[in-house]
């Protein structure tokens, strides 16, 4: 269920349709998605690739216009991009000529309004949540990717957006980062509490972070189902093995696999290495 009766984001009958010029003709990405996300709440959304997942979060975002419906954050309608939200792209995408500290400060700076001495307690005090302390000074080439990916955390939660939008943040990391990149992802949102919506097409991964796991259709994207993860927390990467994660994982995954088959696209019959993508 979800953690609070508080609606932080609203999507109601949202359309999302594309041009695409080599063809001459539209394309309709998004069909009439209905979704809640609850504040605090840390929700996932997977699906098979070319679903619409990544293009309804650049539309969260105001990336995107959409063709129908609404998105409302805090009621409020989202037409363009805003400092109540910040996204965390799959690549760190920090400034190579900027240190940590200056990388993480840059969301504040653009926005204003915040003392040097405010800003400056701020980002200090993101850059140790995410365990970066000492590399303040360091330069993006001086990173592994892991830690260009925790830079790239606490430039978004420096900002303090009333929502984080997450588009496959870990995807470009080693299996062995990444894994542990989600464990650490979850001691910063249990210190912070931020609204979360993030993307990603590994099951496991979805599981293991979310309250809740949105599972969509091929293209046109709609919601296929959502489960609730009722897994305890705190969670550790044990957990992966536990018989309720495993089966979470397996019904999950038949979904995907039932929406793959139908458009037609190519199947691997193993699940866990589908979820290990």
């Amino acid at each position: 269920m979800p953690v609070s009766d508080v609606v932080k984001l609203d999507a109601k009958d949202v359309v999302i349709e594309y041009y695409t010029p080599r063809t001459g003709r539209r394309v309709l990405a998004v069909d009439h998605l209905n979704m809640q996300i609850h504040e605090g709440e840390f929700l996932a959304i997977c699906g098979p690739s070319g679903c619409g997942k990544t293009t309804f979060l650049n539309a969260v975002d105001g990336l995107l216009p959409i063709n129908g419906g609404e998105i409302r954050l805090d009621n409020r309608l989202i037409t363009k991009p805003g400092h109540d939200r910040a996204m965390v792209f799959q690549h760190a995408s920090l400034l190579p000529w900027r240190t940590v500290f200056k990388n993480v400060a840059y969301g504040l700076e653009l926005r204003g309004g915040i003392s040097s001495k405010d800003a400056k307690e701020r980002v200090q005090r993101f850059v140790s949540l995410v365990g970066l302390e000492g590399f303040e000074e360091a330069y993006p080439h001086e990173l592994s990717g892991g830690m260009q990916q925790r830079a790239n955390l606490a430039r978004a939660l420096a900002a303090d957006p009333e929502i984080l939008l997450m588009d496959e943040p870990f995807a470009a990391l080693d299996a062995q980062t990444r894994e542990f990149m989600q464990q650490e992802l979850l001691k910063v949102w249990n210190a912070t509490r931020k609204t979360v919506l993030f993307i990603t097409h590994q099951i496991d991964e979805a599981i293991f972070l979310s309250d809740r796991v949105v599972v969509m259709s091929a293209r046109p994207g709609r919601i296929k189902a959502i489960f609730d993860i009722d897994i305890p927390r705190p969670r550790t990467l044990h957990v992966k093995r536990d018989p309720q994660f495993l089966k979470f994982l397996d019904e999950i995954w038949i979904l995907i696999e039932e929406e793959v088959r139908k458009s037609g696209m190519f199947m691997l019959d193993d699940p866990e290495a589908v979820a290990a993508e």
